[in-house]
């Protein structure tokens, strides 16, 4: 049987100013559930353009061919608020990958 992957979706960089995300922060995915005590926040405005293609990467669909990266295991996904100067906000670049979900678990 194959791996049983979960997708981490990590915010990579920060443009502006962004009210709800650091670098660092994360968002894990597990079959159809966000997993809400390992998330670090959930912000509307990153929802939409991730949701799009999170069953395909965590089925293991590969980013490039969807336009999404130049590297094979990761994804990069951004926001849809614009940041200055039209809102007083900023976007920020989510990189996501798979990991596998035994691992996962068992880290200490």
């Amino acid at each position: 049987m194959g791996m049983i992957s979960m997708l981490i979706i990590e915010v990579s960089e920060i443009k502006g100013k962004c009210p709800v995300y650091k670098k660092g922060d994360k968002i894990v995915i597990d079959g159809p559930e966000i997993v809400l005590e390992e998330t670090d926040a959930i912000c509307i405005h990153a929802l939409a353009p991730l949701l799009h293609y999170a069953v395909a990467l965590r089925d293991g669909a590969d980013p490039r061919k969807l336009g999404l990266s130049k590297e094979k295991d990761v994804a990069y996904i951004q926001c849809v608020d614009p940041g200055e100067p039209y809102t007083e906000g900023g976007t920020v670049i989510f990189k996501c990958y798979r990991v596998d979900k035994e691992k996962y678990e068992n880290r200490s």
